[in-house]
């Protein structure tokens, strides 16, 4: 339905109460192009082509949902011609999408090219998707809410990144635990590590990849990911740096506490692979485990999203 303000408001998607995960980022309009052989320049090359739902904030928050128990919202803002779309999509993922429908522009889309080793490269138009903004947000977002993820993209733009610092404040002033995804590398270097740490200061978890951990770091080479992630653990209680099919590191007050192996699976689609880790990441500490365990259960929603064409479950 729609809400005073533009705002698309889920009912009927599972129950409301405490333990709830509330996950603030994009949602986007994917169109996944496979194709098998490399590009040519200037003639036709055969591929596989849908366009599918998709966005990190989303596709973490489609992940928890799946993985988990805990009530799963999501606050996000679209285009007004494929909001219904989203919605829906998100309402059958088992999310509670609060989505802010944008009179303005159109939702954000991402062209990804997948090629034959699974690996994808993203041409991204943000759209709606980084319009969030500060107005957007209500404190009572946070009723009944035990963690709060906030998508690393929302602070690479300038209203989208003080709506995550008005988030990350009401958080912390509650009381719940706050985890940040890095996002990207490449934004990542056009903001600055040492303004996304300023940004995210204050923070519990943090979520990163090897290119990001690295970068994050800001260490010599050749400092490997490892010593990357005990050093952000210095910065961040908790840091959980994703490495592909080589699993996962654990590190935490300045050292390297797990090393997790990755799941095995027979690779189509990478896409979403690290939002898949952080839904199910994410679900498992809402269920009490350890981070050990949670990475495990990172891992394995992360080898089944490899498997699927998109980003979502």
């Amino acid at each position: 339905m729609t809400a005073p303000g533009g705002e698309t408001a889920a009912h009927g998607a599972g129950a409301s109460g405490a333990g709830a995960l509330l996950v603030v980022g994009g949602v986007v309009t994917d169109v996944v192009a496979i194709h098998p052989e490399p590009l040519v320049p200037a003639t036709d090359t055969a591929a596989r082509i849908r366009t599918l739902p998709g966005g990190a904030g989303a596709n973490a928050a489609c992940w928890a949902a799946r993985t988990g128990t805990a009530e799963v919202r999501l606050l996000a803002r679209v285009g007004s011609e494929s909001a219904r779309w989203h919605e829906r999509a998100l309402l059958a993922a088992g999310v509670r999408p609060r989505l802010v429908t944008d009179r303005t522009e159109p939702t954000g889309t991402v062209v990804v090219l997948v090629g034959k080793d699974a690996e994808r490269t993203f041409l991204s138009d943000f759209g709606a998707a980084l319009r969030l903004c500060p107005a957007d947000w209500a404190p009572s977002m946070l009723d009944g809410a035990a963690h709060l993820h906030l998508s690393g993209y929302l602070f690479f733009a300038d209203s989208s990144r003080e709506l995550a610092l008005v988030a990350l404040r009401a958080a912390r002033t509650r009381g719940v635990p706050v985890s940040v995804d890095p996002a990207s590398a490449g934004f990542l270097a056009r903001l600055g590590p040492d303004r996304f740490l300023d940004a995210v200061a204050g923070i519990g978890v943090l979520l990163p990849n090897e290119d990001e951990a690295r970068l994050l770091a800001g260490l010599p080479e050749p400092a490997g990911v490892a010593a990357a992630a005990a050093e952000l653990s210095l910065r961040v209680p908790l840091v959980v740096v994703t490495r592909g099919a080589a699993g996962a590191l654990v590190a935490e007050r300045g050292r390297i506490t797990a090393e997790v192996a990755a799941e095995p699976a027979e690779a189509v689609d990478s896409t979403g692979a690290g939002d898949a880790f952080t839904g199910g990441f994410l679900a498992a500490r809402l269920a009490g485990a350890d981070p050990v365990e949670a990475a495990r259960a990172g891992c394995r929603a992360a080898a089944v999203a490899v498997t699927l064409l998109g980003g979502r479950p």
